[in-house]
């Protein structure tokens, strides 16, 4: 058995055997195959088996639930889906408060399915807060955002600016500017929602398949080593697994985000940080951090990894010494007292980027494919809404969920927008990354002159832009 205790803080923490389900060893006729028990694969069962009990649902899983993102992730569950802003510009000022809303509400969905089935995965809902914590640029854009996001029709009540005396009320960073708090988040424990969701939906009657990689898919069966599984809908739950479902790698492309954990720190520790009702936080660079106080007073903290070429998965977790010094000098950044913190799990994973970062749900009833994802490292809510939304489709059923212009109904992955071939992809991806970590060193230093600081922005601006 693959050590699957070690994927994770979040893994090693939990309080169960993780010995597999059985494997798939016979054919099957069934009504939904699912591949993927992660966080999409079980929430679409999930619903489905909500309003339709009799449905025959099965999902084949390569390793075992919670092995991907799903058991690997920072925990934020957001009421958010990346690129949003982008997808609800040309709605009608009711029309787009009314997705906002449906985003808003992810957590508090997610609570009342804890609560109904007896999940414990220390939800708290303690927002996030953006910060402006490192040199004085951040403050700008993070007030340019908020003002743009007012100009959308959202308030005070979604997001606010905090300044550096009300920020310090939840969260005192080194050199604090201020910050948004964002209302509509929870932090959660990973492992703890997966493992407790894959027992929910077996009790329901879904059938968990695991050490059962997916060999082939195509409309109406799934294939694996030891038996086919011939069925109305195939759904392809893989996000950053993608790359091992062709043609599917063409939209989903896996890149990966670095996480550590320190040891439990002292009460008197977290006294000086604050975080004290299960805010998450994030510094407003484009390194793309995150961090959250986990239940046994750990910091968990993660930042943006990297892109392999041809779009490869990443399997080798073992971060190397710079890959973990990199974090531990950008939380050392906002906490000094905790530079030399012992760090003592990390980890990484793949996640799904779709092109111009727009996260799908598609169902194509002509050939019965479904799939959900491209997150984007925001798959902790997106993954239940995306679930949500693929079982009303398949189960045809008319709400809000469906009309949303993230949904695609009909024509399958060709209304996919697909990534560039390599070798373009890499080297783009790569001078955006680098252009990014230019301008964070430039203005990350304070002896810069204001002409060098511009020009490092501008450039990153410019490359950020084009993969949009």
């Amino acid at each position: 058995m693959p050590a699957w205790q070690t994927i994770s803080v979040w893994m090693d923490q939990l309080d169960e055997p993780l010995s597999p389900r059985p494997s798939l060893q016979e054919d099957l006729d069934v009504d939904v195959a699912i591949i993927g028990a992660g966080y999409t694969g079980l929430w679409t069962a999930y619903y489905l088996k909500r309003q339709a009990p009799d449905l025959n649902v099965v999902i084949i899983e390569g390793q075992t639930a919670g092995f991907g993102a799903s058991g690997r992730n920072g925990g934020w569950l957001m009421g958010n889906l990346l690129g949003e802003d982008r997808m609800l510009a040309g709605l009608s000022t009711a029309e787009r408060r009314a997705s906002y809303d449906l985003l808003f509400g992810i957590p508090d969905e997610v609570k009342t399915v804890l609560d109904r089935e007896g999940i414990d995965c220390d939800y708290r809902k303690g927002g996030a807060l953006y910060c402006a914590a490192r040199y004085p640029e951040q403050e700008r854009t993070l007030r340019e955002y908020l003002d743009k996001l007012y100009k959308q029709g959202l308030t005070e009540a979604d997001y606010r600016w905090l300044n550096p005396d009300q920020l310090a009320g939840q969260l005192r960073i080194a050199r604090p500017y201020g910050a948004i708090h964002y209302a509509h988040l929870a932090t959660i424990h990973p492992a703890k929602l997966v493992r407790g969701l894959a027992r929910v939906v077996e009790n329901m009657g879904v059938r968990i398949y695991e050490t059962t990689p997916a060999t082939d898919w195509r409309s109406g069966q799934v294939s694996t080593a030891h038996g086919k599984v011939r069925s109305r809908w195939v759904v392809l739950a893989v996000e950053g697994y993608a790359a091992q479902m062709p043609p599917l790698g063409r939209y989903q492309l896996p890149v990966q985000s670095l996480l550590v954990a320190t040891e439990p720190l002292p009460a008197s520790v977290w006294d000086e940080i604050g975080l004290s009702h299960g805010q998450a936080f994030s510094e407003n660079s484009r390194q793309v951090t995150y961090g959250q106080r986990s239940m046994d007073n750990r910091l968990v903290f993660g930042a943006r990894g990297g892109y392999q070429f041809g779009g490869r998965l990443r399997e080798n977790f073992d971060l190397t010494d710079s890959e973990v010094e990199l974090r531990r000098y950008l939380f050392g950044e906002l906490f000094p007292q905790l530079k030399n913190t012992r760090i003592t799990h990390s980890w990484g994973g793949n996640l799904g980027m779709s092109r111009r970062f727009h996260p799908h749900m598609l169902c194509d009833k002509a050939t019965g494919i479904a799939l959900s994802g491209g997150y984007g490292g925001e798959g902790v809510g997106a993954s239940n809404l995306g679930g949500r939304t693929l079982a009303d489709l398949i189960l045809e059923r008319d709400t809000p969920l469906v009309h949303q212009p993230w949904v695609i109904r009909e024509g399958g992955l060709n209304r996919l927008k697909s990534w560039e071939p390599e070798p373009c992809r890499w080297l783009g991806y790569n001078a955006i990354i680098r252009s990014f970590v230019h301008e964070d060193q430039t203005l990350a230093d304070p002896s810069t002159a204001p002409w060098r600081r511009k020009i490092a922005s501008g450039v990153a601006d410019f490359m950020e832009g084009f993969m949009k």
